[in-house]
């Protein structure tokens, strides 16, 4: 039987994820397995999202319950930990776009996007692209990159 040491040297020993470019789906299996070795109900807030809001009168957003039972301590104390530990796991370079986000849900969310944003876009259209080649449809480079950009989300306007 392993003492209470070993056993908080082999969960202070793993390393936590980080998100590296174009590699959302490994984070993603890895974060699900260091949060749930880590706390269960961890993974659990990203997955079902553990902040109770109510709509508020005067600017007709939501905003945070404060917590007053146990359960809603506890919510929150978790909804922060699991925040904290996807912040902690995002490069600086992209940290300053997406701190701001409230929940950890909708940051995972955000992570996600990002992660598959324009470098999968790209690689989907060249498939495409090639696909129509090899049908005898050729498409010039002009033709192409305007199609690229219309199909960007809205988000990326003001790049495009």
């Amino acid at each position: 039987m392993e003492s209470q040491s070993e056993t908080t040297q082999t969960v202070s020993a793993l390393k936590l994820p980080m998100l590296k470019t174009r590699d959302y789906d490994l984070l993603s299996m890895r974060m699900e397995q260091y949060l749930t070795h880590i706390d269960y109900d961890l993974w659990e807030v990203i997955v079902n999202g553990d902040v109770p809001a109510i709509a508020s009168a005067s600017t007709g957003t939501e905003d945070p319950i404060a917590p007053k039972t146990i359960e809603q301590k506890l919510a929150r104390k978790n909804e922060l930990k699991t925040k904290s530990t996807l912040l902690l796991a995002i490069p600086d370079e992209h940290l300053l776009k997406i701190h701001r986000i409230k929940d950890a849900k909708t940051l995972w969310e955000a992570i996600k996007a990002r992660s598959e944003g324009l470098d999968k876009t790209y690689d989907r259209f060249q498939k495409l692209i090639s696909q129509l080649e090899i049908h005898g449809e050729v498409i010039s480079q002009e033709d192409a990159n305007l199609k690229l950009l219309r199909s960007l989300p809205s988000a990326w306007n003001n790049i495009a």
